[in-house]
């Protein structure tokens, strides 16, 4: 059987409520455009009828595959499961209440076919595509931990937790091993592997609209998400990661 050229995973925790309506946009989205593509929902050890919604997905859609975590183990964790697990060439994941709609996909892979090795998608880039915005508390948030990133990580991208982002094979083959953030903070995780690495990253404006039903706590996840951005700059201090390769290190941003 010939692979599929295009890999979208789903990270999924208790999204049996969502999760119907944005399997079948993405179905049509992926009918209409004559993709050759399989989406993977990871089910990350979800108490609701997540899997069973999957499943009757996939009775009727067999480009659908379920693939069930050892437990709720994390949005990363679930991101990397579903990566390392995928036969695409180029490999997107996305959350699961489509945030970003799948028809802004083009323009991530647009930056993959001009170079790039991981196109991220940017809710302030062009601020007036957000047709929701986050609450202010949100946004403020948003801003302490950018900062932190420049300090911390020496990562200059404006927006690193956009759940939008897309990767060549290689790069999925390059940074998704040496991931060892399995939560929330794994986002800049695998932008600090991708520079580390010698990956060419594009950021890309997408349109994006706030879910009010997001599962993020902006105190308990953010202090967590904080921390994890310690234990990254510890990692590296510390040898965890695999050697840096000699290659290009380049951020591009896309208007």
């Amino acid at each position: 059987m010939t692979p599929p050229r295009y890999s979208i995973i789903v990270p999924a925790y208790n999204e049996a409520e969502r999760l119907g309506s944005s399997l079948h946009q993405m179905l049509a989205y992926i009918a209409e455009s004559k993709w050759e593509a399989e989406i993977i929902v990871v089910n990350d050890g979800s108490r609701d009828q997540t899997a069973a919604v999957v499943k009757e997905f996939s009775s009727r859609n067999p480009i659908v595959r379920l693939i069930e975590n050892p437990g709720n183990r994390g949005k990363g964790y679930s991101v990397r499961n579903g990566m390392l697990n995928a036969s695409g060439q180029l490999l997107l994941f996305t959350d699961a209440d489509l945030s970003s709609p799948i028809e802004e996909a083009p323009k991530l892979l647009a930056a993959i076919e001009n170079g790039a090795d991981v196109a991220i998608g940017s809710r302030y880039l062009q601020s007036e595509l957000q047709t929701r915005k986050q609450p202010i508390h949100r946004r403020m948030l948003g801003r302490a931990f950018n900062l932190a990133l420049r300090v911390i990580l020496g990562l200059s991208y404006v927006d690193t937790q956009c759940g939008f982002k897309a990767f060549t094979r290689n790069a999925v083959n390059t940074v998704f091993p040496n991931m060892k953030i399995e939560r929330w903070g794994f986002d800049p995780e695998i932008l600090f592997l991708a520079k580390r690495y010698g990956l060419r990253v594009a950021e890309v404006p997408v349109s994006w609209a706030h879910d009010h039903r997001s599962k993020i706590n902006p105190l308990r996840d953010g202090a967590r998400m904080f921390w994890e951005l310690m234990h990254v700059r510890i990692n590296s201090m510390s040898g965890k990661y695999l050697p840096s390769t000699v290659g290009r290190r380049v951020i591009t941003k896309i208007a």
